[in-house]
């Protein structure tokens, strides 16, 4: 067919790049004489390295493209992670909550939270409907070497080094599914007759030529931004941060505990997370420079690092500074170009969110790849009508952590409750569920980028009050009996899982060692 899509060009390596290749190149079979796939990739330009933190979605990402789960943890650096801990979010005076990654038990059957809410001296909210929370303070792994790869015991998705994990991808792309590498410097863009893009001009590699061009050039937007001049749609006004530096700590002793879970602890402006990876630990600041220095941001991160790792530590810790404009393209997929990861937007690192969204835009490209030009456009507006929706989840969701937020510290915590930066969608929400708490008539689309358990685990974290129900009928009281059995056999069940899980790096070194059993 004459304007079958034969040949796709990424332009850009980094995860973003190689992880959408992979993706897309293990679901067409790559045959020179049907269907090629070409990724270029700068020599010049160092990937960012952001996105260290992972979904569960990964799991089946890995599988999907081929790639074990023993090869992936021993090539990149991985650990488990099993959500994220939150530190000072609510108060300010060392409070803390949880967003697990497995969901409340029975979930599927019945509404914990409002039965949680009338319990005296009840547990945190998490705690108390989920047995992960157990395995956060004590290190504990999510799985034993006996499970199965990608299997688990407790939802879990990675923390990982993006260069190791580019650099693996790199490999198995090329070496194992067919995707031609050209390290080269793109210098012109070339456009068709019909305003798409015919091909781009290197400087070692002269003129490469595709049929859909998909953008993985970071920020600089080369390709959406640049070319088709795409506007770039700011999200300053409800999320203000726009600076992150970045650091590396080694461990103190080489068998240290390692966290199950991110660590999340807010500042005056901004937030500390801090992962940890099998051989360092991933730290760095999160913040508004509107509202601090990078003076006093470094300050707060070295004194951060100095309580985890020591004076020593902090005093050889050199941060990098990395400035983002918190936002997304007006539109995703034009023309015969689509942008994936930072070439389409950026939010600030909260949640976790870089990683899963090149996961769903690359399978959903590998998915429903046009056959040909004139079906294109109509894949296009599918996809930038369902990655607007993302987006908005995105905004809305990181923006709930600090609306619910009670500090008013500082400038930053306070203009975070102003209404005016609040989306309209969250105040319409949380104005409902100050009656009614969320639960499944909240879910939008089966898609929804966080589940309902996720706004019930921050809600409910944050100390949120839904107004109670109404009791006395005979299934509120059934109700309320199952519910109470619900929280003694999550109780148990967190007592068992805290006995028979490993320490995460009892069990990766087990998996460096041994590996894990095959599904």
């Amino acid at each position: 067919m004459e304007d079958g899509i034969n040949r796709v060009v990424i332009v850009g390596g980094g995860s973003a790049g190689w992880l959408s290749a992979a993706v897309i190149a293990a679901e067409h079979r790559i045959d020179k004489e049907r269907f090629e796939l070409v990724l270029i990739e700068s020599p010049d330009v160092p990937t960012i390295g952001v996105g260290e933190g992972t979904w569960p979605s990964m799991r089946s990402t890995l599988q999907r493209v081929g790639i074990t789960e023993t090869d992936f943890i021993r090539e990149c650096d991985a650990s488990f992670k099993q959500g994220t801990w939150f530190r000072d979010w609510q108060s300010g005076d060392g409070d803390t909550y949880s967003h697990p990654f497995t969901v409340p038990i029975d979930y599927a059957d019945i509404n914990l939270a409002p039965h949680w809410q009338g319990l005296d001296d009840a547990p945190p909210f998490a705690d108390a409907v989920t047995p992960q929370t157990a395995l956060f303070a004590g290190c504990l792994a999510p799985k034993q070497i006996t499970t199965p790869e990608y299997a688990f015991v407790v939802n879990y998705g990675y923390h990982l080094d993006a260069g190791k994990f580019a650099e693996l991808l790199r490999r198995h792309c090329t070496e194992n599914l067919g995707v031609k590498h050209v390290e080269a410097n793109v210098s012109q863009i070339n456009a068709a007759d019909n305003g798409d893009i015919k091909s781009v001009t290197t400087d070692r590699a002269g003129e490469i030529t595709g049929d859909l061009f998909i953008d993985c050039t970071g920020t600089k937007s080369l390709l959406l931004g640049e070319h088709f001049e795409v506007p770039f749609q700011s999200q300053k006004a409800y999320l203000f941060n726009d600076t992150a530096l970045a650091a590396q700590v080694p461990y103190a002793e080489e068998d240290q505990p390692i966290q199950s879970c991110t660590h999340s602890t807010a500042q005056t402006s901004g937030w500390i997370w801090d992962i940890g990876l099998p051989t360092r630990r991933g730290t760095g600041h999160v913040y508004s420079s509107a509202h601090i220095s990078d003076d006093e941001a470094s300050d707060q991160l070295l004194a951060y690092i100095g309580k985890i790792a020591g004076k020593t530590a902090a005093a050889n810790v050199e941060p990098r500074k990395i400035r983002f404009e918190p936002g997304h393209r007006q539109e995703f997929w034009h023309r015969n170009c689509v942008a994936i990861g930072m070439s389409s937007g950026f939010i600030e690192p909260l949640e976790a969110s870089a990683l899963v969204m090149i996961e769903l835009a690359a399978g959903m490209i590998a998915d429903q790849l046009p056959p040909n030009r004139a079906v294109m456009d109509i894949v296009a507006k599918r996809y930038n009508r369902k990655f607007q929706r993302h987006w908005h989840q995105i905004i809305e969701f990181l923006k709930l952590h600090y609306v619910l937020s009670a500090r008013d510290d500082s400038p930053y915590w306070r203009d975070n409750h102003a209404a005016g930066s609040i989306p309209d969608k969250l105040s319409e929400q949380l104005s409902l569920w100050r009656h009614r708490g969320p639960w499944h008539q909240d879910a939008e689309a089966v898609d929804d980028l966080f589940p309902i358990p996720s706004y019930q685990y921050i809600l409910y974290g944050m100390g949120f009050e839904t107004a109670p129900r109404p009791t006395g009928s005979h299934q509120q009281d059934q109700r309320q009996r199952q519910a109470s059995e619900l929280f003694q056999k999550n109780a148990a069940r967190a007592a068992q899982l805290q006995q028979a899980m490993p320490g995460n790096r009892e069990l990766l070194n087990k998996v460096r060692e041994f590996g894990f059993q095959k599904l």
